[in-house]
């Protein structure tokens, strides 16, 4: 097994025309934790995942390993593992899959049997990936970054499409890799998704870095809200306006930046509106990085949850060995 070394962004910026995918960002994943990458679709995640994995150039910054980047490693597949764009062959069965960039990497094909054995798909070796469900394309993702036995993971959003034995599977899984010294970066936009795995947080939104830190530092970061709704919203927000409190629309009424209900029910009576809801909203985790993000959560934090995977259509989670420079035509602005 490779050691695991620091993943460094410095001061990186990614440019496609005039529009800013990743801005000025900079933060450090160490090894030994599992590190969540998160922000909503389009925050620029997987732009800043390709740029250090060499398949984008940056604008201005570095991204390394170590300070080495990725295209100077010796031995790349022995240093990094990583599952980005989707590269699949339907015709391969899984282990010819994984032969083939055994050997296009100089690594010993006796690695094959043995990563399909650590993913749960020794049994299904030898049916063709065509026929493969999206959570055993994620498994067969994750056994192609095994292959080099690195020390360091880049994994985007791996939790995708896997059923709650398959996500209990990988939360064991990136643990595991953590706790053997190795350094796990997960990206994901949705934080309910890998609160359970990760140690430390990264959250971006619109390119920039808005939160580093440990998931509970990321709880104590929200503050108490009021939830509050009337069958006519219209006059509520003249009476909560009237009153001087800020508030945003969510699906269940509207979530108001005061802690007491107590005050927000009195602007209503001052303003004569019947009211349906009135309660204060917890702070949590998920309210936390909705808020940081700048998405207004609802009372209910899972609700929150649901979106589509990824930061466009096109960032489908598996495996592809990294290229030295961007294709051609790259307009890719996540």
């Amino acid at each position: 097994m490779a050691d695991g070394i620091p993943i460094e962004i410095t001061g990186l910026s990614k440019h496609f025309g005039a529009v800013t995918a990743v801005d000025d960002l900079s933060f450090t994943v160490e090894p030994g934790r599992v590190t969540g990458f998160l922000g909503p679709n389009g925050a620029g995640k997987t732009t800043t995942l390709r740029v250090l994995l060499g398949l984008v150039r940056a604008s201005s910054g570095t991204a390394t390993f170590g300070g080495t980047p990725y295209h100077a490693l010796p031995r790349p597949l022995e240093t990094v593992g990583a599952a980005l764009d989707a590269n699949f062959h339907p015709g391969r069965t899984a282990r010819n899959h994984l032969r083939v960039y055994a050997t296009a990497a100089g690594l010993p094909s006796a690695r094959v049997p043995v990563v399909l054995e650590q993913v749960g798909l020794a049994e299904f070796a030898e049916r063709r990936v065509g026929g493969y469900s999206l959570g055993m394309r994620q498994r067969l993702a994750l056994a192609y970054t095994l292959l080099g036995d690195p020390g360091v993971f880049v994994l985007d959003e791996p939790i995708n499409g896997l059923d709650p034995e398959g996500i209990r599977w990988i939360r064991v899984f990136l643990q595991t890799l953590a706790r053997e010294g190795r350094t796990v970066l997960v990206s994901s936009h949705l934080l309910s998704e890998v609160q359970q795995s990760v140690d430390e947080v990264v959250i971006i939104s619109r390119g920039r870095l808005v939160k580093r830190g440990t998931l509970a530092s990321l709880e104590l970061d929200s503050a108490p809200r009021t939830i509050v709704d009337s069958p006519d919203r219209t006059a509520l927000a003249t009476a909560l306006d009237s009153a001087g409190l800020e508030y945003d629309a969510g699906r269940s009424g509207f979530i108001v930046d005061e802690p007491d209900p107590g005050r927000v029910g009195h602007a209503a009576f001052v303003g004569g509106v019947e009211l349906s809801a009135l309660h204060r909203l917890k702070s949590g985790l998920e309210e936390s990085f909705l808020s940081l993000v700048g998405e207004a959560p609802d009372e209910s934090p899972g609700d929150a949850s649901n979106g589509s995977p990824g930061d466009d259509p096109a960032e489908a989670p598996a495996a592809a060995p990294p290229v030295d420079e961007a294709p051609a035509g790259e307009e890719d602005a996540r």
